[in-house]
């Protein structure tokens, strides 16, 4: 079980179990770049070759080397994510993504890979984005397995289909009123109980301009990691998770002060409210490089 936070994930190439190249991407030998993959078996693969993705899995697993991304499976379902438990060499992968993870299911989930070793990523993807008791219910059950637990995801397409609504290429999920306040109540719920929450789709992987947009607007509201849906956009976001200059100095100057309190570039530095995210760019930092940039 290799030590996975989440920062390390960066940009989390979502591919079909039946992708005709996956052996290759598997090895770390397709995108040598790329730091997570989810093998998906769930929206992205078709029912009618499921039977077929499943006999090819354990091929694929035997392609897992030292140089391979992390690498985890999403179970379409509680009776598939324990089929795929029963399976040979099903070690190698990570951890799995725990597809519509919702209040009906999650007991069930966690039960299957309690105290095993496996990393969790649960993608809350159904009615609990829209109210709170129930999301709070179920960061209560993920809180029971946290160590275990990389990154909480959420369904933005499916956040969407619920709204009876669709983005252009271009726009911010944090431009309309409805989507921004659900995301926001679901950071905010989250993140204050200590994990980290991983941004949504960007589903047009031809506009690298909106692409690049929208992951600043990621790390601006506190999100990191990201699904990816396109090679093109692995590089991309590896650059852009860098630090800048500006950022780096501050944030050590933070985290090495001996002072709680200081003046810092025009603007007040408190240590103590300021640490956790000053450690955060520095963690950056030494995963992604710092962006040598004139300010």
């Amino acid at each position: 079980m290799r030590e996975i936070s989440y920062l390390a994930l960066g940009g989390t190439l979502f591919i079909p179990a039946s992708h005709k190249n996956l052996e290759a991407i598997v090895s770390g030998k397709k995108y040598e770049s790329l730091r997570s993959l989810v093998i998906d078996f769930e929206d992205g693969l078709e029912e009618s070759v499921l039977s077929e993705a499943m006999q090819r899995l354990s091929g694929v697993l035997a392609c897992v080397s030292s140089s391979s991304p992390f690498i985890f499976l999403r179970a379409k379902s509680v009776e598939h994510l324990a089929e795929l438990l029963r399976m040979e060499k099903i070690e190698r992968v990570d951890g799995f993504v725990l597809a519509k993870f919702s209040l009906s299911n999650a007991d069930k989930y966690l039960q299957l890979l309690r105290d095993k070793a496996f990393y969790i990523l649960p993608s809350i993807e159904g009615e609990e984005l829209f109210h709170h008791e129930k999301l709070h219910q179920l960061k209560e059950k993920i809180l029971s397995v946290k160590e275990q637990v990389v990154v909480v995801r959420f369904g933005l397409e499916d956040m969407l289909r619920q709204l009876s609504m669709r983005r252009e290429c271009g726009e911010s999920i944090f431009d309309f009123t409805s989507t921004s306040s659900v995301i926001g109540n679901f950071i905010a719920t989250f993140k204050s109980a200590g994990f980290g929450v991983s941004g949504g789709v960007y589903p047009c992987f031809g506009d690298s301009e909106g692409f690049e947009g929208d992951v600043k607007r990621d790390l601006k509201e506190g999100l990191f990691s990201k699904t990816i849906i396109h090679p093109s956009q692995i590089e991309v976001l590896n650059e852009l998770y860098k630090v800048t200059q500006l950022e780096y100095e501050e944030a050590k100057e933070i985290t090495d002060s001996k002072q709680k309190l200081f003046a810092q570039n025009s603007k007040m530095a408190e240590k103590p409210t300021m640490l956790a995210h000053s450690q955060m760019i520095l963690h950056r930092a030494r995963l992604y490089g710092v962006e040598r940039v004139k300010y």
